[in-house]
């Protein structure tokens, strides 16, 4: 159970450091655009939307089994697993958060021509 625990952490672990890299990576990159390069920009958005919606597929995934390992659990350990959960969840809630603006932010440039 322990190589499990090590490697739910090393998951999160990675989830949250890719994730802060794609948003910073993201954020960091923005300059002021000129006309031609708006489509440029609308297609760099859409595959971190895309990206952004499989990191939280993952960690919809991880939250299940984690979910899981309680209900098979008869350990007295549940406090670390429900920890990892709460983590998970604040995660895809960032997530969510950021996945919501960057639809918006495509949104706003499929409507301006």
């Amino acid at each position: 159970m322990t190589k499990l625990k090590l490697s739910i952490i090393v998951l999160i672990s990675v989830l949250l450091v890719g994730g802060t890299i794609i948003s910073l990576g993201f954020l960091t990159s923005q300059e002021y655009i000129d006309v031609p390069e708006i489509s440029n920009q609308y297609e760099k958005l859409e595959i971190y939307k895309n990206e952004l919606e499989k990191i939280n597929q993952l960690n919809q995934q991880m939250l299940e089994d984690l979910e899981m390992q309680i209900s098979n659990s008869d350990e007295v350990n549940l406090d670390q697993i429900y920890e990892e959960i709460k983590i998970v969840k604040q995660v895809i809630e960032e997530n969510k958060t950021e996945l919501e603006q960057v639809i918006i932010k495509l949104s706003e440039l499929e409507s301006d021509p």
